[in-house]
């Protein structure tokens, strides 16, 4: 720590005009002697001495590396130190807490590089997920954008090639469609320049140093005429807003899709629906199949019919209740037995009444798939199906999707799910 009562004051910038400053941090800055300038707008900050101030400044180029601080530490009168937007926010002020005392540092905030963005985009941001790639990993972008916000602002790092991260990243999730992405470039600045980029093409070659990355869910008209004939993305489906991952993967919706060995005509039950992925995937490949959802969530219905839409299809029944009481509660004769049955998103007793409900039912060939994630309940469904005559066979399927960082590529897993398949 320094000695004395000497002050470093930190001001956060988002113009190179002095006159922008309040006047209270014009006058701080004529009668300081000592001036920290980032190295990246050194010229600009130089010029505003150039007009007959009577206090000779010291100025010093900084990289907000070591040298820095022992310049901070050497200087026995009061300090500038110039950034940019808040110093406290993802910024330099952080770092400095750690290398000086709260008494002699005073923090002077301006708006930040992402308040300005918004503004001039005209969109709101208190719902906004924040966070910083710069001089660090992606692992927290991934994080982020695997929970799908509805927009997502990034300071970017031009020295690791952060936008191709972000792109490929957005790519590899099967993100490119579900967001707009917004290229600002030198916010406040006098070439403050944004734009929206489309990631399928390739990034301009004239993007300054000085840029962060907004991205907003896009408002998309969805048309089941561009969807492939199987193993549709993820990001058709819309989902539950506080749990955006709550629904089957396609990697995994795919092999359940293959299991159910999918007949022209009959009847298939989707019980612990959620969003409808897999019911309606089913029906998308099968036309002429009846389609019962069954899921308990208050306004899974709602899921499921927007997602009927999105794919071009019509279940014949969609029941927003608990699967018990359509067992117990409800005339099974009315509706038809099922001759393909998916039970997922139950506990374990409520899976086995299912079988013990409904199996006995089912004819030589239908087939009864049960995607686990409980390594304990396995034996016992898989003893509950082959007292009905189920022939079964059980499956672990464990991805892995390639994410781009900074150093290359790594490969991040998904969650390992069993499939249990009884055939009668």
């Amino acid at each position: 720590m320094t000695e004395g009562n000497r002050k470093i004051h930190v001001i956060g910038i988002n113009s190179y005009k002095f006159e922008d400053l309040s006047y209270k941090l014009q006058n701080l800055f004529l009668e300081t002697e000592n001036i920290a300038v980032p190295n990246s707008y050194f010229e600009e900050i130089n010029l505003w001495c150039k007009n007959g101030l009577k206090k000779k400044k010291s100025f010093f180029s900084s990289k907000s590396n070591k040298e820095l601080f022992q310049w901070l530490r050497s200087r026995k009168t009061d300090v500038i130190l110039i950034s940019r937007g808040d110093p406290l926010w993802f910024g330099i002020g952080r770092i400095l807490l750690e290398n000086f005392s709260k008494d002699e540092l005073s923090f002077y905030p301006s708006n930040t590089c992402i308040q300005l963005a918004f503004s001039k985009l005209k969109i709101p941001w208190q719902d906004t997920i924040n966070l910083s790639i710069h001089g660090r990993d992606s692992t927290r972008l991934v994080e982020a954008l695997k929970a799908k916000p509805s927009s997502l602002a990034i300071i970017t790092d031009s020295n690791n090639k952060s936008l191709e991260i972000i792109q490929r990243n957005l790519s590899e999730l099967n993100l490119i469609d579900f967001y707009d992405f917004w290229l600002c470039e030198e916010i406040g600045f006098d070439n403050e320049n944004i734009r929206k980029l489309n990631l399928k093409d390739s990034l301009p070659s004239d993007i300054s140093s000085l840029n962060i990355v907004v991205l907003t869910k896009t408002k998309k008209n969805f048309s089941d005429n561009n969807l492939p004939l199987f193993g549709i993305s993820d990001n058709i489906f819309k989902t539950f807003d506080d749990r955006p991952n709550l629904f089957t993967k396609r990697e995994v919706r795919i092999q359940i899709l293959a299991d159910l060995e999918l007949p022209k005509n009959g009847v298939i039950w989707d019980i612990g629906a959620g969003c409808g992925s897999i019911g309606l995937e089913a029906l998308k490949l099968r036309p002429n199949l009846d389609l019962f959802c069954i899921d308990k969530r208050i306004g899974s219905k709602a899921l499921i019919l927007e997602n009927s839409k999105r794919l071009g299809v019509k279940p014949k029944f969609i029941f927003e209740e608990d699967i018990n009481k359509t067992l117990n509660m409800r005339n099974l004769n009315s509706f038809g037995k099922p001759n393909r049955l998916v039970i997922g998103g139950c506990d374990r007793k409520t899976k086995l009444q299912i079988i013990k409900k409904l199996a006995q039912g089912m004819r030589i060939g239908d087939i009864i798939v049960i995607p686990i994630i409980d390594i304990q309940t396995i034996q016992e469904l898989k003893e509950g199906l082959e007292d009905k005559n189920f022939k079964t066979n059980l499956n672990l399927i464990q991805t892995y999707k390639s994410l781009s960082i900074a150093e290359g590529m790594r490969l991040e897993p998904n969650n390992p799910i069993f499939i249990l398949k009884g055939k009668k």
